[in-house]
Parts: C-alpha cells; structure tokens; sequence
C-alpha cells in the first residue's frame, strides 16, 4: 500500500527557504561577461551560463513560462476557459501524446468534465512537469547538495536531491520525488513516485501511477532557460513522448515571489461535512 502526500506546509516553505539561505551560492560572472550583461535575449549555441560557488552552471533566479501550454500540450483550438495554442510535444513528431486508445477516451472524457475534475481547480499540487509551465512563476535556489523549486502557486516546493538517485518506491508524492544530476551545463531531473490525480494540463491529459519523468534544464542566454521533458508511463502511452519549452527570467530589478493563497479546498471539506 502506498501512502500519498497531498500538500505542503508553510513549516515546509520555510525550511526549504532557510536551507536555501544558508547555503546559498554566489553566482559568478562567466569569463568574459560583465555582471547584468550576456549579449542578446534568447541567445543560444556558444552561449556559457554564469558559474555557481561550485562551478556548476548558475540556474538560480524566478523563471516563468509565456506560452499556452498549461491550456493544452497538444495542438488544439480554444475552448471555454482554455486559449488557443500550438503542440509543445516534439517527439513524436506529429506532435500528439501517444496515448493507448482507452487512455485517449480517458482524455477526452476528462476535457469534458475539466472544471470539476482538475485537481488544480481544488487547489491542489500540480504534478510534474505542469509545475515548470503553469501561469505562476518559481524561483530556483542553488546547492551542491539540493536544489529548490519553489512556485508561487500554493506555496509549493520541490526538492531536488542531487547525492542521491535511489527512490523510494514504495510512497506517492503529488509532484513526486526527484533526482538531479549535471550533464555539462544541463541540470538532469529524475522524477518518479507520483500519485494519479495529477494531469499535465487544463485539457484533461493525464498518467498513471507509473509516470517517470525526466527533466533537463539548460542555460541558453541570460534571461533564457530552455526546458524539456521525457514521460514514460505504459499503462497510459504507447512509447515515451518529449516536450520542449523556453522559460523566461524575471529581470526586475527587485524580483520576488508574490503570494497566491487558493481556497477551494475548504470549500471542498464543508461541502463533504456538511452531507454527512
């Protein structure tokens, strides 16, 4: 029997900030490049990310996707409440989530009833990778030993553990559990243990329980954070399927987090106490 962690407290906000804070590393300007400075927006190719306190490429900073992604991954015209916007999945190349077929009538029964069904609508946790892309933005704190996502959306926090790679295996976690490594200047997330009430966006595409992701993050100008993600899952997909995506740094000169409280949980829990 698996357990399920639904929710993260302000306790766990603040300790994530505290180790964070006290571990922080000082970015380093790459060679060459003046503090503030790094050439043109978007550059890629030969672009070298500022340097970290342990010479890891300095990922840290709010980032936040401006796409329509978090409406729909797939190709797909507006719809109440839901934007127009193109395919975000570049393998296969097609652009479509490879699904099994009862998994699609699953999909499409989910875009039917999305106003009740999307958990993000009951306030909570998004899942992997919907974090990364929904309409809030997240800061990235930098360690040798862990790094920290923490969204603006409902306080959550993502801890990446970069010494060690085994998961538990045996417990489910709303955003997962995840795994980082270097390849060069690309920081590589292993996530598993999810639970299935997540989906990857308003439309009602969704996984199983045997979701694996893998995420990579890659430095490709100073304002510029490329991010791409692999799924597997085989009881929902005929074979693995990848998205790719920019995120963008926030450049105010005093760039913070807001705060965004959700409370249709509540709503929820008096609804089900008061038809007992």
């Amino acid at each position: 029997m698996k357990t399920s962690f639904a929710g993260v407290s302000y306790a766990s906000l603040a300790v994530a900030a505290g180790i964070a804070a006290a571990l922080w590393l000082a970015p380093v300007p790459a060679a060459g490049q003046a503090p503030g400075k790094g050439g043109a927006k978007g550059t890629k190719g030969n672009y070298k990310a500022p340097r970290a306190g342990d010479g890891k490429a300095d990922l840290q900073g709010i980032w936040q996707a401006w796409n329509t992604a978090a409406y729909n991954l797939e190709a797909h015209n507006a719809a109440t409440g839901i934007h127009a916007g193109k395919s975000f999945v570049v393998d296969p190349a097609d652009g479509m989530i490879p699904y099994l077929p009862a998994a699609r009538q699953k999909q499409q029964e989910n875009f039917e009833k999305r106003e009740q069904l999307d958990s993000m609508n009951h306030c909570y946790m998004t899942g992997v990778p919907r974090f990364t892309y929904i309409p809030f933005p997240f800061q990235i704190f930098q360690t040798p030993k862990y790094i920290e996502f923490i969204s603006e959306y409902v306080h959550m926090v993502r801890n990446i553990y970069m010494d060690k790679q085994t998961h538990y295996g045996d417990l489910e976690f709303w955003n997962g559990d995840s795994r980082g490594h270097w390849e060069g200047d690309t920081l590589v997330v292993d996530v598993a243990d999810f639970n299935d009430q997540t989906w990857f966006d308003m439309s009602g595409n969704h996984h199983s329980t045997a979701l694996k992701v893998v995420e990579r993050y890659t430095r490709t100008g100073p304002d510029v954070m490329q991010y791409e993600a692999t799924m597997t899952d085989p009881q929902t997909f005929t074979r693995p399927w990848t998205i790719r995506m920019d995120l963008h740094r926030d450049t105010d000169q005093y760039p913070t987090l807001l705060e965004y409280e959700c409370h249709s949980y509540l709503e929820d829990d008096a609804t089900r106490l008061s038809s007992r």
